[in-house]
């Protein structure tokens, strides 16, 4: 249930040309939406991110078909709550947030402005589930803040709000891993693990025979199957190839898996911490169960 806490003092308008004379009072600090002095975030940026402000762009939240960079702008916001980044929106960028947390969207019409009812984005949406309302309601919230986001509907952003967002982001520096591969230690780490891997399996007597008949360019391999793991670590989509069809005739058994599983986990132990390697090692029994029924029909 949303809860509701007494209103704040009146709030003021606010220029969004009078960002950069509080920018200096914060580092890293990105924008989804050009502004003035900011730099643009992208996926690559945000593990640099120190705050992230999602501004009034006009641009459609409800109905994004045929609007890639639309997804691509939501995408960019699921992963910024992803690691937890203090977000601060407004306008139709409250709207995009709140669709990110689950939140209906939907066509309003604008008010005029005023301190209880500031100027609306065309689109509007519902406080997300958890959200502590701090202005309007539930189903027209005016201002609202779930964890580390902050959300204003008008298409202006009050003064005080911004210095608020900025004053806090010292305290809020801890940050989530943006993905499983950033939680094992990135792709560096993961490029140990699978050398360690390899150089185990090519002196196993079970194992060694089969890819020695099989793998030619050692280098080649392990930068195929690194790019596999990025891919499904989150890392990007760098291995487009059908992982069955990449087994597929190599005459692989039961117990060849079952060694490959064993020898794989040491690896994986020997480098990651105890959390990480689990889900790494989970992840490769996941998948040695889906290919172990095809390889015995």
């Amino acid at each position: 249930m949303t809860k509701t806490v007494p209103e704040p003092a009146e709030l003021a308008g606010f220029s969004v040309q009078g960002l950069d004379a509080l920018l200096p009072a914060t580092l890293r600090l990105q924008t989804l939406s050009p502004l003035p002095g900011v730099p643009v975030a992208a996926p690559e940026t945000l593990a640099r991110c120190g705050g992230l402000l999602v501004p009034h762009d006009g641009e459609p939240v409800a109905d994004v078909r045929d609007r890639p960079d639309r997804w691509a702008a939501l995408a960019l916001v699921t992963q910024a709550l992803r690691r937890d980044l203090p977000v601060l929106a407004w306008g139709s960028g409250a709207a995009l947030m709140a669709r990110a947390l689950g939140a209906p969207v939907q066509a309003v019409h604008v008010q005029a402005a005023g301190p209880q009812h500031p100027v609306q984005s065309p689109e509007r949406a519902g406080a997300p589930r958890g959200a502590t309302l701090l202005l309007g309601s539930p189903e027209a919230p005016a201002h609202w803040q779930l964890g580390r986001v902050r959300a204003w509907a008008g298409t202006e952003l009050p003064a005080e709000l911004l210095a608020a967002f900025l004053g806090a982001l010292p305290q809020e520096r801890s940050r989530r891993p943006g993905s499983p591969l950033e939680a094992l230690g990135g792709e560096a780490t993961l490029r140990r693990v699978l050398t360690d891997f390899y150089d185990r399996a090519r002196r196993d007597e079970l194992l060694g025979p089969v890819f020695g008949a099989h793998v030619t360019d050692w280098a080649a391999h392990l930068d195929q199957v690194t790019a596999f793991w990025v891919t499904m670590l989150g890392g990007g989509a760098r291995w487009t190839g059908h992982l069955g069809g990449v087994h597929a005739g190599l005459g692989v058994q039961a117990q060849h898996l079952s060694r490959w599983l064993e020898l794989f986990a040491q690896a994986v132990q020997a480098h990651l911490p105890p959390a990480a390697a689990a889900d790494l090692i989970r992840r490769a029994e996941t998948m040695g169960a889906r290919l172990g029924p095809r390889r015995q029909r």
